[in-house]
């Protein structure tokens, strides 16, 4: 592995590393479930562009470290995570084609799936229904998506991330 190669590994660890960080950085309780789920938009990203090295096993790892950082039910994001990035992987070549609106709106759909799926495991496991605010994050992300998507793409090419 050449000099390139290995801090652009350190690199693509750090942007999970802050996705988590963000994921657990305290809100106050009326935005916590409107918070948008930064670790899933880097998954995103980084499958979409680096469709061999981020895939799926990626996800589930990211995932249940999401679960056990946020004490939720072990395997709830890493297979909600695992349906969404399933879907990028399959039109990662379109996504990475479309201008950065389409894109925004693709990012939305993965991102609601994301939030079905999240919604049918607390229902059949706690018989819960989320409230308003778990459907208005995936809106949140996809207003974030566009500055992601550049600053993860600078973040690439300034450090040859292939």
């Amino acid at each position: 592995m050449d000099k390139s190669s290995n801090s652009g590994s350190i690199v693509l660890y750090a942007t999970f590393l802050a996705a988590l960080v963000l994921q657990v950085f305290p809100l106050p309780l009326w935005a916590h479930q409107a918070r948008p789920d930064i670790p899933l938009l880097m998954l995103i990203y980084w499958s979409m562009a680096l469709p061999d090295r981020i895939g799926i096993m990626t996800a589930v790892v990211v995932g249940i470290i999401v679960d056990a950082l946020t004490f939720s039910l072990l395997g709830q994001h890493a297979l909600a995570y695992a349906v969404a990035i399933y879907f990028v992987l399959i039109m990662h070549k379109r996504l990475r084609l479309m201008p950065m609106w389409k894109q925004a709106l693709t990012v939305l759909a993965i991102l609601y799936i994301e939030r079905l799926t999240a919604a049918l495991i607390l229902g059949i496991t706690d018989g819960l229904l989320p409230d308003r605010l778990f459907w208005l994050s995936p809106l949140i992300g996809m207003f974030l998506w566009p500055w992601i998507f550049i600053l993860l793409r600078e973040l690439r090419q300034n450090f040859h991330i292939h």
